[in-house]
C-alpha cells in the first residue's frame, strides 16, 4: 500500500547502583532491612504505651492526697519504709 511506516528506536538509560548514588543507598538499605529488629522494636514500644495508658487509668480513678509524701513515694514506686 501507499502507507509508509517509520520505526523509531528508543533507548532508555536505567541507571544502576554504581551509577546513581541514591540507587546505590535504597539498595543498600533494602540489603539490610531486617523486619524482625523493626517488629521487635514496635513490639516494645506497644508494650510501653499499654503501661502508660494502663497507669494513666489507674491514677485516674484513684483518690490522691497529693499533700502526702507517703502517697506521692508510692506512686513513683520508691516507697522506702
Amino acid at each position: 500500500s501507499g502507507c509508509s511506516s517509520s520505526v523509531s528506536l528508543y533507548f532508555f538509560f536505567i541507571p544502576t547502583a554504581s551509577t546513581n548514588p541514591k540507587a546505590a543507598l535504597k539498595s543498600k538499605i533494602v540489603a539490610e532491612f531486617r523486619p524482625q529488629s523493626l517488629i521487635d522494636e514496635l513490639l516494645l514500644y506497644k508494650r510501653s504505651e499499654d503501661q502508660i495508658e494502663l497507669k494513666e487509668k489507674q491514677l485516674s480513678t484513684m483518690r490522691v492526697d497529693v499533700c502526702s509524701t507517703e502517697t506521692l513515694k508510692c506512686l513513683k514506686g520508691k516507697r522506702q519504709r
